[in-house]
């Protein structure tokens, strides 16, 4: 593996166009500096075309996706211990539409965002959708969904700053006693509160709640235990995709360059360990891997496979990378 960055060559950057409109409409954007009037006409093809457009497909006629709001309808117990943690439900299908960049301003997500609100409701108690639900890092989630997609959701927000842990974070545990955050539940909560202030200019205790949520971060590194120095989970230093609700530290990087190009923030140099693990694991061709996915039913594959090189991991490390020296 190089430990030094490798600037990305034609056949790197047709490897990476080589794909989903998805993925090639931020290649475009983020790494190639292309117009916006070009990038923006790759992103409408999201809603037509490829893994938008399959996901699309799979909608009910009443805004949801297989039937319920965090597992499909009928998904019992047994089948979560057989089978893992579905992934083809609203939220995380929402989510998946999140990360393709489909067009808020359409006339499909007005419709949809109504009809999700009126029909789909969480598992735990019923709530609608986009009252949001008990645990944080769902809550987060939500806020992301809410806010990219012109829906109200101040309410859940106002929740989440209630919530935030004495150390900065939060941590869905926390109603089971936990006074400790986690990098999972913090990230979702954080990713969330940033999308809010990007729709709506956000408000003081937003910013300032946020900037505690960055510093728990900041002050680990990233992924290390602040108590040791020690990586606080062996896989906050494996990369996958979709992350669903799962950190990893090429997710914590990717949201503070989001952070820094909305509010004109420079780097924080306490970042400087979690670049150099992620320029280590660059390889001779100038690709990421895919390290490991998680157990689950989903709609369709959008990757090659565990070990193989991931176009995902690899827009996202290019231009975490672009951010960081661009400031050099």
């Amino acid at each position: 593996m190089r430990t030094d960055p490798v600037t990305p060559s034609a056949p790197l950057i047709d490897w990476l166009l080589d794909s989903d409109p998805a993925i090639r409409w931020q290649v475009m954007r983020d790494l190639l500096g292309a117009s916006e009037a070009t990038w923006r006409a790759e992103r409408a093809k999201v809603e037509k075309e490829g893994w938008g457009a399959a996901l699309l497909s799979h909608q009910d006629p009443d805004g949801q996706w297989a039937g319920g709001a965090f597992v499909p309808a009928g998904y019992t117990e047994e089948d979560w211990r057989e089978r893992g943690q579905p992934w083809t439900a609203t939220c995380f299908s929402l989510m998946d539409l999140c990360d393709f960049g489909l067009d808020p301003s359409t006339a499909w997500v007005r419709k949809t965002t109504d009809l999700i609100g009126r029909h789909c409701h969480w598992d735990h108690g019923n709530q609608p959708f986009w009252c949001g639900e008990v645990e944080e890092c769902i809550n987060g989630r939500t806020v992301k969904l809410g806010a990219y997609f012109g829906v109200d959701v101040f309410s859940i927000v106002s929740r989440l700053l209630s919530e935030q842990q004495e150390d900065g974070g939060w941590n869905c545990e926390r109603c089971n006693g936990s006074r400790r955050s986690s990098f999972d539940t913090t990230i979702n909560v954080l990713e969330g509160i940033l999308e809010f202030e990007k729709a709506t200019g956000g408000t003081p205790q937003t910013r300032a709640t946020r900037a505690a949520g960055e510093e728990y971060l900041l002050q680990r590194s990233l992924f290390r235990r602040q108590s040791t120095g020690e990586a606080a989970a062996e896989r906050y230093l494996q990369f996958l995709h979709p992350n669903r609700w799962r950190y990893d530290i090429l997710r914590g990087l990717d949201y503070f360059r989001a952070a820094s190009l909305s509010t004109g923030t420079p780097p924080d140099q306490r970042l400087r360990p979690a670049i150099d693990y992620l320029r280590s694991r660059q390889s001779i061709a100038g690709n990421w891997p895919l390290d490991w996915q998680p157990k689950g039913t989903v709609w369709f594959e959008m990757e090659d496979g565990p070990g193989k090189p991931s176009r995902w991991i690899t827009l996202k490390a290019l231009r975490v990378l672009n951010w960081w020296e661009g400031h050099g």
